[in-house]
């Protein structure tokens, strides 16, 4: 649509008095006529204004029209919609740059490139007086703006992208101050029943449905199962049969059940409507205790590598993972997902369910009928692999462990048998994270080599497996305190301290000491 123009225009009446009017004096009346017309070209020549969202632009140049299109100084308006601007002085060219969006013209052409793709102008580019002159409109536009015209204040109003998206929040944000908060309990009777328990064939862990045959949980639950299926809250177990899409990084899978669940799904919006302060209800089955509810606070929120975390005071546990967080308006927001343990502060945090309404919208019919279970990052069986194997697997899969205090790591895996026939798996862990954390972290080490021990019972469940798990860290003096044989002269008046910090031994029974 072409921009609409004020054109001056010459009252008739005036015409006539200044035909009839003496041309050596004019009368009272012709005077009075003079001054009308005067105010009438004051009027119909108000300056051309440029009006950036809401805002008077202040141009280097007046803008100007010409047959239609309205002109502005090039960097003005490229600058007022948060673009860069270049002029290429001997081709005349203007490259324009916001984001993803480039734009290219030439002055004197009627042809502009944006991303590569050609298109046509309605006016080129113009140079006056020094200044470079672009067409408002095809600028505003190619920068994804909206552009009217104001005949009343003889202005271009602009909109860019930006502001649009902020008045469109502003306005969402008025319509939730109406949305009716709901108590624990009203959430409960309304989501109880759309929250799972997840049982696998290495762990257990909670599910949101989703659909008519799909529940959400977290990666870590369902990523190195062969085998799971899912309890509702009236006793009823389904089969599921695989995983339909996940997100590695987010922590988030989508798997398909065998049959219909039949329980209302949970809508998955984007969680816009979180904020630091507001109440939650979390519902998921900790420790295998199913739909457990517990509320609190949306402590913080945070952003690690891209993903955006939900930190809240509602309690949760081993087995909530995978489960579910509503905020006091009855939205989903969360998936709940990790804790610290050793501490009263209820450090606990859920994958935003922003990530969730993503992978969901990647899902699709082939996805779903294809859904299976994902390879085993472990092999099936190690009877009768080479040590070499063994300690490979070790290195590969056991090499590090995510705790609330961080990361630990594990070095020198050595898998060898001793003259009893036991086989040995010996490591170190990094001396100055275990001097940090050892105390506050030994529960999380004593549930990693009950896990290690439980996955090397199944690659080889007719060994005596031991598992070693050593400190060591040399000093320059001698350290006291410790039992015999734990400090080592090195000579050089250097010492070399080394304990073992787990000690776990198991065959067809289990024995763990974790020293701190």
């Amino acid at each position: 649509m072409k921009t609409k123009i004020l054109k001056t225009m010459l009252s008739p009446m005036l015409i006539a008095g200044l035909l009839l009017a003496p041309l050596s004096t004019l009368s009272v009346d012709s005077v009075a006529a003079a001054s009308a017309a005067s105010k009438t070209v004051a009027v119909s020549t108000q300056q051309l204004q440029v009006i950036v969202d809401g805002k008077k632009l202040s141009l280097s140049a007046g803008a100007y029209a010409e047959k239609g299109v309205t002109f502005v100084p090039m960097r003005d308006i490229f600058t007022a919609l948060g673009a860069t601007v270049t002029w290429e002085g001997k081709t005349e060219t203007i490259i324009g740059r916001k984001g993803n969006r480039s734009i290219s013209l030439k002055v004197g052409m009627k042809q502009a490139v944006i991303n590569g793709k050609t298109v046509k102008l309605d006016s080129p580019a113009v140079v006056r007086k020094g200044v470079t002159f672009v067409p408002v409109r095809f600028i505003s536009e190619a920068l994804n703006a909206n552009v009217k015209w104001d005949k009343a204040a003889n202005a271009v109003r602009i909109t860019s992208q930006e502001a649009a998206e902020q008045a469109e929040y502003n306005e969402w944000l008025e319509q939730q101050k109406n949305i009716p908060r709901l108590t624990p309990k009203e959430i409960v009777d309304k989501y109880d029943e759309s929250v799972v328990l997840i049982m696998t064939n290495r762990a257990q862990g909670s599910g949101v449905v989703i659909g008519d045959n799909l529940i959400l949980t977290n990666y870590h639950v369902i990523g190195d199962a062969a085998s799971a299926t899912m309890l509702d809250v009236y006793g009823d177990e389904l089969k599921i049969t695989g995983v339909v899409h996940y997100d590695k990084a987010a922590d988030l899978a989508i798997v398909k059940t065998e049959k219909s669940i039949d329980i209302p799904p949970v809508v998955l919006g984007y969680g816009l409507n979180s904020y630091k302060g507001g109440k939650v209800v979390a519902i998921g089955s900790p420790l295998g205790l199913q739909n457990t509810v517990s509320d609190g606070l949306i402590s913080n929120i945070t952003y690690e590598d891209g993903i955006r975390y939900i930190q809240t005071s509602a309690p949760i546990d081993h087995g909530s993972s995978g489960g579910a967080l509503f905020n006091e308006f009855g939205d989903l927001i969360g998936i709940t997902t990790l804790g610290y343990s050793g501490t009263s502060a209820d450090l606990n945090f859920a994958v935003s369910v922003i990530h969730a309404a993503s992978l969901n919208s990647e899902v699709t019919e082939e996805k779903i009928k294809n859904a299976k279970f994902l390879p085993s990052s472990l092999p099936d069986t190690l009877v009768g692999a080479p040590l070499a194997d063994i300690e490979k697997v070790l290195k590969d899969q056991f090499s590090s462990v995510s705790t609330t205090e961080g990361e630990a790591k594990f070095t020198k895996w050595e898998a060898k048998r001793d003259s009893a026939g036991w086989l040995v798996l010996t490591a170190d862990i990094d001396p100055r994270f275990y001097m940090l954390y050892g105390a506050s972290m030994s529960q999380e080490l004593r549930l990693w080599a009950i896990n290690l021990g439980n996955e090397f019972h199944k690659m080889l469940p007719d060994e005596k497996i031991q598992v070693l798990i050593s400190f060591e860290r040399d000093y320059g003096f001698e350290p006291r305190g410790f039992e015999s044989g734990e400090v080592t002269a090195l000579g050089g008046d250097k010492w070399r301290v080394r304990y073992p910090i787990i000690d776990m031994q198991l065959k067809n029974e289990l024995y763990i000491k974790v020293r701190v």
